[in-house]
């Protein structure tokens, strides 16, 4: 390690639990993050600031004004740009701290993909934002015995939970089913900003014990802790639930793509389109598209906004329709503007 970089973590060496072969161990890690909103971007920095040195980040939206009051990878350029977040988060931390290695992938995390996006790290943390990608993670987890962090944030409460396959419950174990009927979101419910660091720091803290070697240190329960109330609750994880359908049964329903649907909520007024997989020309498409209405474009995406909605192109052909959340006004707004 080049000198600048062993003053850069020398107060984290001094902490004995890691020490210097703890910050060796961190610096030959591999981690995964699957989604790099409020919390995502979070366990980025923190894990990229304590010296991890490889981060996967996965991410399949962009950088809005209203994710800068808790995303803290982003600033007002990338907003105004609509930057990828898994783009943008890259570039800050090689600003920060050029000696990890970040690999960047503007894509939506399912069945199709998921071997190759989740294959060759150490540890898969959790930044999304739905039960359904948090199953198929859960998956290939268990699956392939990787260990993976469960992490979630709303409002001023936050939870979180570390999976060791075969020696933890599972999130199958604790929620064999997901949440039915509505379920609160930011756009919502709105979220502080305090939570979401609070539910992060005590994943990435987790996730230290385990790329040092600590796995004894590790917590085996889930922790919910509600900042604004002062309500902290644990259930006990340490485990895994006789007859779980994904660890005991080894059943893996979402990893197969049983039952996904081909249209998801994205949360905020917009529905995403995925199941369109093939590649699309966003110069080309943009000049297509000026007629009909505004068009900007980068080198990541393509918006074309004609009043009330407003579409949102990938290269991939996946698009993300704003103003909505009727599938079937979504799948018309794609097959006129887009192509069937």
């Amino acid at each position: 390690m080049k000198p600048e970089f062993e003053e850069r973590y020398s107060r984290q060496v001094l902490f004995a639990p890691i020490g210097q072969e703890g910050q060796d161990r961190l610096r030959a890690s591999r981690v995964a993050i699957i989604g790099c909103g409020a919390t995502g971007s979070t366990l980025a920095s923190l894990l990229a600031r304590s010296g991890v040195g490889y981060l996967r980040i996965i991410d399949r939206d962009f950088v809005e004004s209203s994710n800068l009051q808790r995303q803290n990878l982003f600033d007002e350029r990338d907003a105004a740009e609509s930057i990828p977040k898994a783009v943008a988060a890259a570039a800050k931390i090689t600003l920060f701290n050029s000696d990890v290695k970040v690999e960047s992938h503007v894509s939506d995390l399912c069945p199709e993909n998921a071997e190759l996006m989740l294959s060759g790290v150490n540890l898969l943390l959790d930044g999304t934002d739905n039960f359904e990608t948090r199953y198929l993670v859960n998956d290939y987890a268990v699956k392939n015995a990787v260990p993976w962090i469960y992490t979630a944030a709303v409002g001023s409460y936050a939870t979180t939970m570390t999976i060791l396959p075969s020696q933890t419950a599972c999130l199958s174990c604790l929620f064999p089913e997901g949440p039915s009927g509505a379920v609160e979101t930011c756009d919502t419910t709105g979220i502080l900003n305090s939570a979401v660091n609070f539910g992060a720091s005590v994943a990435a803290t987790e996730a230290l014990k385990l790329l040092c070697g600590a796995k004894d240190s590790v917590r085996r329960t889930l922790l919910s802790y509600d900042l604004w109330r002062n309500q902290r609750a644990e259930i006990a994880a340490a485990r895994p639930v006789e007859g779980c359908r994904t660890c005991a049964r080894r059943e893996f329903v979402h990893l197969a793509g049983e039952g996904r649907p081909q249209i998801t909520l994205c949360g905020r007024n917009s529905v995403q389109i995925h199941e369109h997989s093939r590649p699309v020309d966003l110069a080309e498409m943009s000049q297509r598209l000026m007629p009909h209405g505004q068009v900007r474009q980068n080198g990541f995406m393509l918006k074309f906004s004609k009043d009330p909605y407003e579409l949102t192109l990938f290269p991939d052909g996946r698009a993300i329709i704003k103003g909505t959340t009727d599938p079937g006004i979504a799948r018309s707004l794609y097959a006129r503007y887009i192509g069937s």
